[in-house]
Parts: structure tokens; sequence; C-alpha cells
């Protein structure tokens, strides 16, 4: 029997609106202040994102393993890789290992507008 029942993941960032559109880009859904520090992307199929003020936030140092490492990172996953990597790129991701071994590694990373990894994933 588990202990908890999973709920979320929350993203510190310094402009939760702003990190909340681009993943409303990526993904899709409806997003919903709570307070001006805390801001829900509600996606299609029932998970949700949240994005809570962080002052002073510094963005992670991919893929290192010290102190400013990851920290955590999101996959996500598409029909197409090309056309999805245009697309987050025109919403503001920025490519951090682009080399997927001609499809064979299939994925790809990219940092969201403040500095989180996120993979694309080929489906």
């Amino acid at each position: 029997m588990a202990i908890a029942e999973y709920r979320l993941v929350a993203l510190d960032c310094p402009d939760p609106p702003a990190l909340a559109g681009f993943y409303a880009g990526v993904l899709g859904g409806d997003v919903k202040q709570y307070n001006d520090d805390w801001y829900d992307l509600y996606v299609p199929g029932g998970q949700h994102l949240a994005f809570q003020r962080a002052l002073g936030h510094r963005p992670p140092d991919w893929p290192r393993a010290d102190d400013n490492s990851q920290q955590m990172h999101l996959d996500f996953t598409v029909p197409d890789i090309d056309t999805a990597e245009t697309q987050v790129l025109a919403l503001g991701a920025t490519p951090l290992d682009l080399d997927d071994e001609n499809g064979r590694r299939r994925f790809r990373v990219y940092a969201d507008p403040v500095g989180h990894p996120f993979c694309l994933c080929w489906d």
C-alpha cells in the first residue's frame, strides 16, 4: 500500500506566470493563478505542474553533478522531434544537448526560459 499519492511537480522560478505560459505553450492546458507567487498549469490528461516564485533563483547548470546541478528535469514524449524542437525554441527554450546520435539516443535536451532542463523524447 502506498504511503502517499502523487500530486504535482513545482518548479522554482523568478516569474511564475511567464514560466507557466511557456509550459502551456509546450503542453497545452489551462493556467490558474492562486496568488502572485504560485501558478498551476493543468494539462490535458489530468496532470499539473506548479510554478513557485523563488527570489534569487539560480538556473541549474546541466549536466554538472555539483552544487548547482540539474536539480530536476522533465521528459515529454513527442511524435515528431524535429517539429517539436522548432516549436519549443520559438517559445524560448535553449538547446543544451541536441546530439540524439541520429535517433539512436531517442531524446534531445533543452532548458526552459529560466534554465530548468527538459527532454523531448521520441514517441
